[in-house]
């Protein structure tokens, strides 16, 4: 008898349970708040702070999080200077040439050429002039004066600190280098 009116207990409050449910309206929300949070206008009149939700200045010497500076500067002098001192921040495990070439067709190849000999399609169809070859003695490029040239850009080149994070950056150096060793053989 006693498991009879337990059953029939259950049986009650399933049925009670599943009547209450109804695909004709919304159910119940327990925490409404949490649905439905109050909108503030961007940038509108708002009691949080004094004088409206304006757009706040960092703190001076603040840096964005993910931000490396680079500290030599974008002249002929820093040019010499990152030719002559700047070193990758890759060792020699950490370079992917396969990688560094698939980011150097996307990005330089077009001018520069898939052998970096300034050949690229664009140059071909003469729509840019004057690129030069990785292997010109004139050039005497090395890893710092190449990302350098990455990171600020030289003459109708323009930066490319945008596209390409500071590993990808290393990686493309490498890349060139290896080109340029290629066609000095």
């Amino acid at each position: 008898m006693k498991s009879l009116i337990k059953i029939t207990a259950v049986a009650i409050v399933l049925i009670s349970v599943v009547s209450c449910k109804k695909d004709t309206r919304p159910n119940y929300q327990f925490m409404p708040n949490m649905y439905e949070s109050v909108g503030y206008e961007t940038y509108g009149e708002n009691a949080m702070f004094e004088n409206g939700m304006e757009a706040r200045t960092p703190v001076e010497g603040s840096v964005p999080r993910g931000y490396v500076p680079f500290d030599i500067e974008n002249t002929l002098e820093g040019y010499e200077l990152a030719k002559e001192t700047l070193k990758s921040s890759l060792d020699s495990t950490q370079v992917d040439l396969d990688r560094g070439k698939a980011l150097y067709d996307v990005y330089c190849a077009i001018c520069h050429g898939t052998k970096g000999d300034g050949q690229g399609n664009l140059v071909k169809r003469e729509k840019i002039l004057g690129i030069p070859s990785y292997d010109d003695a004139g050039r005497a490029i090395t890893e710092g004066s190449i990302y350098h040239t990455i990171h600020y850009g030289k003459n109708a080149m323009g930066s490319y600190a945008n596209q390409l994070s500071i590993e990808e950056r290393w990686q493309v150096v490498a890349y060139v280098l290896k080109l340029k060793a290629d066609l000095e053989k």
